[in-house]
């Protein structure tokens, strides 16, 4: 799988992902709250399936590859 999200929108994914999901457990308790798990997923792995299927990256350039590596801030 290749990278197609930055540093930035990762980091936001995993607080707003794992915000989400604390819901579950804390303040209203709905069972709507486990869909926090997809933007923290998404996060924590770098990959989007929706981007890959759309063709788009937050990716500065083409060096961020399964490695993380180049100077996109994907890793």
């Amino acid at each position: 799988m290749k990278k197609n999200i930055c540093l930035i929108e990762r980091i936001i994914r995993i607080v707003v992902g794992a915000a989400i999901l604390s819901l579950a457990f804390l303040g209203p308790q709905s069972p709507w709250a486990y869909l926090g798990i997809v933007p923290l997923l998404t996060g924590l792995t770098g990959w989007c399936p929706p981007y890959t299927i759309l063709g788009f990256s937050t990716c500065k350039d083409d060096k961020c590859d399964k490695s993380g590596g180049g100077g996109c801030g994907c890793s």
